[in-house]
């Protein structure tokens, strides 16, 4: 069967969004899919730390804005230019999603769309689906 629920698209508009023709989060039904997510302009000269925490405020702007939160959270992707600095993403993660625990998937990547980006995060919810 189908889910016939309205399809929500969330921007938090950021460049990218209007010129690859995308939306920071996608709703439909339960599920909610939040597109790979960096630290802003502003950022240039910050740590892997707070970069980390600046693309989940966005992120968790964007739950917030089909309803959901990082309680719902099912499954996380971090992509890192450097893998000595999944420490401090870890870090900023576990600060989020500790009690949460969603599955995830850290890897380490070539580059990012602006030289000075240290890591994307992105994510998928179930509107719902937890409980502490």
């Amino acid at each position: 069967m189908t889910d016939q629920s309205p399809r929500q698209l969330i921007s938090s508009g950021g460049a990218f969004e209007a010129v690859y023709g995308y939306s920071r989060a996608v709703a439909q039904g339960e599920w909610v899919h939040v597109s790979g997510t960096c630290a802003p302009a502003g950022h240039e000269k910050s740590d892997c730390y707070t970069q980390a925490k600046a693309a989940l405020d966005i992120i968790g702007r964007a739950l917030e804005g089909v309803g959901a939160s990082f309680a719902d959270t099912v499954r996380t992707t971090v992509f890192l230019r450097d893998i000595n600095d999944a420490e401090e993403v870890a870090r900023a993660h576990a600060e989020v999603f500790g009690t949460v625990r969603p599955a995830s998937t850290l890897v380490q990547v070539v580059s990012m769309m602006r030289p000075w980006q240290k890591v994307e995060i992105e994510l998928t919810a179930q509107r719902g689906g937890y409980s502490a």
